[in-house]
This record gives C-alpha cells, sequence and structure tokens, in this order.
C-alpha cells in the first residue's frame, strides 16, 4: 500500500482492456473531437470555411466523418473501447501506388507540404488521423491502435505503414519512433492564421 498521496496520485492508471470496433456513420461526433486533437486545432480550421448555411464547424466535421469516401471517413476508421467508453481512434487507408504531381496553384497552400509528403509514400497504409482522449493517455491505447493498422496493412499487402506528424507534438514523434517509424522527410508548414508550435511536418515510414 502506497502511503504517500502524491506518488499515488503521480502512479499510472491500469490500462482497461482494450477492443477495437470499426466506426459507424453513428460515431461522427465523437470523431471530429478526435481528429480536432489528432490536428492540434487544424481541421477545425478549415471546416470554418466549408460551413453551409447555419452550420457550424463542428457540423461539417460531423459531416464529413459521415461520409461514404475521402480519407476521413468512417469507413476508414477504427475506435479503441475499454470500460464501455471510446478511448481513441485512428483513420488510415492505403495510398495510390502512383501520384500526380501536386500543382500548388491549385491546392490551398496549407495542404501543400502535407500532400508532397503524402507522395514519398506510395503504396503504403497512411495513417491520416491517430488520437486519444487525455484521461487515456500513455496508457497503451495509441501503440494498440497502430499496431492494429499494421496488421491491416499485413493482411492487405502493403509493404510499408506511413505517417505525418508536427515536430511541435515531440511526444507523438518518440512514440512512433518506439514502434519503429523512421524520419524520412521533412517539409516546412503553411500556417496562415492557424496557431501552433510547430514548424515543419514530418514523414514518418515502417517498413513491414
Amino acid at each position: 500500500m502506497n502511503s504517500n498521496p502524491k506518488l499515488a496520485a503521480q502512479s499510472p492508471q491500469p490500462t482497461p482492456p482494450i477492443e477495437l470496433r470499426a466506426a459507424t456513420p453513428d460515431d461522427a461526433d465523437v470523431m471530429a473531437k478526435l481528429i480536432n486533437l489528432a490536428g492540434e486545432g487544424l481541421p477545425v480550421y478549415l471546416w470554418q470555411d466549408m460551413i453551409e448555411g447555419n452550420e457550424t464547424a463542428w457540423d461539417v466535421g460531423r459531416r464529413r466523418a459521415q461520409r461514404e469516401k475521402g480519407g476521413f471517413s468512417y469507413r476508414n476508421t477504427c475506435l479503441a473501447i475499454g470500460d464501455d467508453q471510446i478511448m481513441g481512434a485512428i483513420t488510415a487507408y492505403g495510398q495510390p501506388d502512383a501520384f500526380e504531381p501536386v500543382d500548388p496553384a491549385e491546392i490551398p497552400p496549407l495542404f501543400v507540404p502535407i500532400l508532397e509528403l503524402e507522395s514519398l509514400a506510395p503504396g503504403s497504409l497512411y495513417i491520416n488521423v491517430l488520437a486519444v482522449f487525455p484521461p487515456f493517455r500513455d496508457r497503451g491505447v495509441g501503440s494498440f491502435l497502430v499496431r492494429a493498422a499494421e496488421s491491416d496493412a499485413r493482411k492487405a499487402g502493403k509493404l510499408s505503414v506511413s505517417i505525418i506528424a508536427s515536430d511541435g507534438n515531440p511526444g507523438a514523434v518518440r512514440l512512433y519512433e518506439r514502434l519503429g517509424y523512421t524520419a524520412c522527410a521533412s517539409r516546412r508548414m503553411v500556417k496562415e492564421d492557424w496557431d501552433n508550435p510547430g514548424e515543419n511536418w514530418i514523414l514518418l515510414i515502417k517498413e513491414l
């Protein structure tokens, strides 16, 4: 028994058994919250320019999560469930074997460096979203989700998994490196009015 309340408070909480569940359109609200966590506020910033009628930015996020097609879709998303709660989510999908050249004149500047990095990992399984709600962090949930995606990649015959992270989130970069990912390239961020401590996007790849 730990008699020191301060030390007891600092002890990591045990991780509940984690189950993986495919997302459904009914999960759109939690998906929107988690992608905004993963993107450090960038999704909401972008959704503001997609508002239709009386929508809010969050309405846009939920609408996009319910799409049948597109990268950020419930069809590409799995949820980590523990103690009957959604702890986190991962959205991943296969990249094409060949990319069309990026034309900066036809793409919003914010996306140009990200698309350039994506094009450096053709044929990979791309992890577009990896997020865990704060109460469940440092309990192995993120690692669980990444390994689940890697398992899916192997079953699909993929030879690698890729992910893009901000250098302003060194904890995430360290997690991927611990899981065997290697930083392969970087591009300077374009921020406009988006507030973020990072300076560069980093492409990390793991060969399977």
